[in-house]
């Protein structure tokens, strides 16, 4: 109505007589009802554009136009009656549309500039003013029950140093974030950049040590828009988290080819065994998602299969046919089971895996890690299975325990399969993985909580680490384009120094918590090694994946004495002897 009163001042050049009102009435309120009916019929006025978006501006201008168009085309047709000049409605057309454009934004601006917070929210620094600074900034001014008050921005790009985003500035760079806290007082920071480095997450955390700061990192954008039922969250600013060990340690996400490992895992029976541990679990959770026609979880641990049948399927009911309960030691059992269901993919990830328990029982480690891959190698042939992926471990390489002993036995029976079968029998071989039961970071949690000490056994001992979905990932890789026979060696970036793990994980707890050196243990490596010294390791198309070739083994060269007598003289002379360990083993052998 305002738009088209200054049209027609404007256009009868402010002479009020020339103006019949009549006239503009009826024109008015047929612009209005217009207004009302286009704005209803495009959802302006239902709520769903942000007040004051780009998104609603733009729907807001189309609305007008179609305003204008109508006015328009009524002044053309009844300009006698009217007694309005037709340039009227082009003339009101950019006042209307830039008016309520300026209301709507305006009220925006007064809503997020002065943001009401409670009591107890905390001062908050943002690291990183791109898009998902922007987005958290935005977030918590608009949020009047934000745990969070953003003080300022961080970023490194100079070319933003002057930036503001809804009303709050780019302070400085990362080197200056020790005076900035000071400064603004803050006591929390939140890391909103996408694919961070954990060299410089450990740059920031260290930068702010002892200045009495929480640092937050945001998960990853697919991790905050997959729903998971494990969540209570379900998104929002309480997604955000802090540092932890992993994320010190971690590595850039690896770009999985999906199109590849589609290929032999969609519309094909799947069947894994060990599905209830850390690295079973994920890779049912991850093949899930590929579409097989059929996936079965195997494994003789009850809880583990109720756990992993929940986080795939919402509920721990244990009563449908994808989960099987057997021991991979009793091969009637698994024959049975193939027999039955004909699986055509096998990833076998069951094993004993703790070296200091299995150099003690070492009988234990050969039943299940050699006899007990056997068994599912056997069945597996005994239904013509098309792709067998069998997990190993980096200790498999040049073997100084019964656990790589075990596992590089179980390699070579893999390989000389593949030689039976003429199909893709594979291993994937990979080193420590970040928060699997037993782990040393859970164990590291827990001797802290309990006051320590935290036991380390060597000052300069490292080890290669890898996130469970990351080496999940690269395992159902590397079954897409290994060959029978290979080893495929999952590439574990630069191997990381115990030491350095528990000082950081004490300096995080904030508690005085003593370090104890115990000493390498029998067979113990000081430094891990992912290929042996008598392999080739080559690269095989893959970023993060190369290859070598295991030497066949017959099972009929199977011999459980030699193979102890091996793990003995690997232990050297001052380890318990086998029958000292285990008087049992002594007599089966």
């Amino acid at each position: 109505m305002i738009a088209l009163m200054l049209a027609v001042l404007l256009r009868y050049e402010l002479d009020v007589k020339l103006i019949n009102f009549p006239g503009l009435t009826v024109l008015m309120a047929i612009a209005v009802a217009t207004q009302l009916i286009a704005g209803w019929y495009m959802a302006l006025y239902r709520g769903r554009y942000i007040f004051g978006s780009i998104q609603e501006a733009r729907v807001l201008i189309a609305v007008t136009l179609i305003v204008g168009v109508v006015t328009s085309i009524l002044l053309s047709v009844f300009i006698n009656e009217l007694h309005i000049a037709r340039s009227v409605a082009v003339i009101a057309f950019p006042f209307a549309a830039l008016s309520m454009a300026a209301v709507r934004y305006a009220k925006r601006l007064y809503v997020e500039g002065k943001p009401i917070f409670g009591e107890e929210a905390q001062k908050t620094l943002i690291y990183g003013a791109g898009f998902l600074g922007n987005s958290l900034v935005t977030r918590m001014v608009q949020d009047p029950e934000s745990p969070y008050v953003p003080v300022g921005l961080i970023d490194d790009d100079a070319a933003k140093k002057h930036l503001r985003l809804s009303s709050v500035g780019v302070l400085g760079g990362g080197h200056e974030l020790p005076e900035i806290i000071k400064r603004t007082r803050s006591t929390v920071i939140v890391l909103a950049m996408t694919h961070l480095s954990a060299k410089r997450i450990r740059e920031i955390s260290d930068s702010v040590s002892g200045l009495g700061v929480k640092v937050l990192v945001l998960p990853p954008l697919q991790e905050m828009l997959s729903p998971d039922t494990n969540r209570d969250n379900k998104g929002g600013l309480t997604d955000f988290r802090e540092i932890d060990v992993a994320d010190l340690i971690g590595r850039t996400p690896v770009e999985t080819q999906v199109e590849q490992i589609a290929g032999y895992v969609r519309g094909k029976r799947v069947l894994v065994t060990g599905a209830g541990g850390s690295i079973g679990s994920e890779l049912c959770r991850q093949l899930s998602s590929f579409e097989p026609a059929e996936l079965m979880m195997l494994d003789r641990d009850e809880s583990g299969l109720q756990h992993t049948q929940l986080s795939i399927e919402g509920h721990g009911l244990l009563n449908n046919k994808n989960i099987l309960l057997a021991d991979i030691r009793d091969a009637d059992a698994l024959n049975r089971i193939f027999a039955k269901r004909r699986p055509e993919v096998v990833f076998h990830a069951a094993a004993l895996k703790h070296a200091p328990l299995l150099q003690m029982y070492p009988e234990e480690g050969w039943k299940t890690n050699v006899v007990g891959s056997l068994n599912v190698l056997q069945a597996a042939r005994g239904v013509d299975v098309e792709t067998f992926v069998n997990v190993s471990t980096d200790k498999a390489a040049s073997p100084t325990t019964a656990l790589g002993h075990s596992k590089r036995a179980a390699e070579k029976l893999t390989s000389w399969m593949a030689g039976e079968t003429g199909k893709r029998y594979v291993s994937v071989r990979f080193g420590n993985v970040i928060g699997s039961r037993g782990s040393m970071l859970p164990l590291f949690t827990d001797q802290i909580n309990n006051g320590g000490p935290v036991t380390v056994t060597h000052p300069d001992v490292t080890r290669f680490f890898m996130t469970i979905p990351e080496a999940c990932q690269l395992v159902i890789q590397a079954g897409a384009i290994g060959h029978g026979g290979d080893v495929l060696i999952l590439d574990m970036g630069e191997p990381v120094r115990i030491m350095d793990v528990a000082e950081r994980m004490i300096a995080m707890s904030g508690r005085d918590i003593k370090i104890k050196i115990t000493g390498l243990r029998p067979s113990e490596k000081l430094h891990e090694q992912l290929t042996g010294d008598d392999e080739v390791n080559d690269p095989d198309g893959h970023a993060k994946i190369s290859h070598t070739h295991a030497r066949p083994l017959s099972p009929a060269d199977l011999d459980l004495a030699l193979w102890l007598q091996r793990c003995q003289d690997e232990a050297g002379p001052d380890a318990p002897s086998i029958d000292e360990s285990d008087g049992d083993v002594a007599a089966g052998a």
